[in-house]
């Protein structure tokens, strides 16, 4: 296997978390009984750019289809994030009514709405219909597509270009993350901006995030990393912010080097300066974090027998991929844990790639009034616990096993 950016061969393992189904690939009842096929969830380092990163075991065509059940609108404080960013991007740069804003993986356009509210033109490029379709539902024009090299000539052949080309959590996503930055330069405007968000890696490691790395997670990024990615496609880094989103993570800004309209900010050498002083640039920085990841899995096994040996009642919050992860790496299965609660409707009735567990409507903890609530998605700890502040009335309390266990 060779590295997805500079074609490395890679050496070094960073974790090994077993083999499992591709985290959103939930389970209908009708096929509750099929064969599900599992990959491995195996990630390397590369020891000449040091991107973190996955094998391509299920193509990103499989993965990102038509029964795609992630929908961006359901989470309240990613909602608040969207607004909050076009608010910002509308104060920093001269976007009008003669500008372009593009969203890569535009999901539902739950960050489109904001800028069409301004009458900002925009455009969404959503490979997943089921999402696009709820966007173009909103009025968001949405192209069904995966971003490439060939869609930015198809686009630029019909004028669409981009003030402001976004995304949000793709970069990570994208097996050929060459061809997705060079598309990214040839869509974008001679002064226009490109802003990405994605986990760092940094948080990763350090708050043992492993819960986050599945099969669409194709790399796992520092800002050393991407500002080389960036810069041999011919794109500068001009600033960087640190944001809280899913545990931490970076929203950088882009720009074609040639552009010297933007002065680069002190951001960006002043996390450059940091990650180097982490020593995020040596295989040293990357040794250690199995023994982390099996510390998680212990204790939150060892909860959940003790558990069923003291007839304690146990339901988890939230069917997100990243609680997929951790349930499969765990082995943990409906006899440990007997449902999952979630808001989407897209994901009601289902069940859990993997651990097989139902996911089911919040009045279930109403009627069952579990002793304990596991949180899954623990980036939005704090808007789950208020949401389910009840389960206090029966002396109910809330869990999260990420980065250590812990009982709220």
């Amino acid at each position: 296997m060779n590295c997805r950016f500079c074609k490395n061969e890679l050496k070094h393992e960073f974790v090994d978390l077993g083999s499992c189904p591709p985290s959103n690939s939930f389970i209908s009842k009708e096929n509750i009984d099929k064969y599900e096929a599992y990959y491995p969830l195996k990630l390397f380092v590369c020891d000449k750019c040091f991107l973190v990163q996955i094998a391509e075991h299920k193509s990103a065509s499989e993965i990102f289809n038509d029964e795609y059940v992630y929908f961006s609108s359901y989470s309240t404080s990613w909602l608040q994030h969207a607004q909050q960013y076009t608010e910002k991007m509308l104060k920093r740069f001269p976007i009008n009514k003669n500008s372009q804003v593009i969203e890569i993986a535009s999901n539902d356009g739950y960050l489109l709405q904001y800028f069409k509210q301004k009458d900002i033109p925009v455009l969404g490029i959503e490979p997943t219909a089921n999402t696009a379709a709820v966007a173009q539902l909103k009025g968001i024009e949405t192209v069904v597509d995966f971003f490439s090299v060939k869609l930015a000539n198809k686009l630029v052949s019909q004028k669409r270009t981009a003030d402001i080309l976004l995304g949000n959590n793709v970069l990570a996503h994208v097996p050929d993350i060459n061809d997705f930055v060079t598309g990214m330069k040839i869509i974008l405007k001679p002064a226009g901006v490109i802003t990405m968000e994605f986990p760092h890696l940094i948080q990763l490691i350090k708050n043992n995030q492993f819960d986050t790395i599945y099969q669409e997670h194709f790399s796992y990024l520092s800002f050393i990393t991407v500002n080389k990615i960036f810069n041999a496609h011919g794109l500068e880094l001009f600033d960087v912010e640190e944001t809280p989103t899913h545990g931490g993570s970076l929203r950088i800004f882009a720009k074609h080097k040639d552009d010297a309209t933007k002065q680069i900010e002190r951001n960006v050498e002043r996390l450059l300066e940091e990650e180097h002083r982490l020593g995020v640039n040596s295989l040293n920085y990357y040794s250690g974090f199995q023994k982390k990841t099996d510390e998680v899995k212990h204790n939150f096994v060892d909860f959940l027998k003790n558990c069923k040996r003291d007839n304690k009642k146990v339901c988890a919050y939230g069917a997100a991929a990243k609680g997929n992860t951790l349930l499969n790496y765990c082995n943990v299965t409906a006899d440990l844990l007997p449902f999952v609660v979630d808001a989407s409707p897209h994901k009601l009735g289902k069940y859990l790639p993997g651990s097989k567990i139902p996911v089911v409507a919040e009045q279930n903890i109403k009627d069952v009034k579990p002793d304990f609530v596991i949180i899954l998605p623990w980036n939005i700890k704090e808007e789950i616990v208020n949401q389910l502040s009840y389960i206090r009335n029966w002396n109910g309390r809330f869990v999260v096993a990420i980065p250590d266990f812990q009982i709220i």
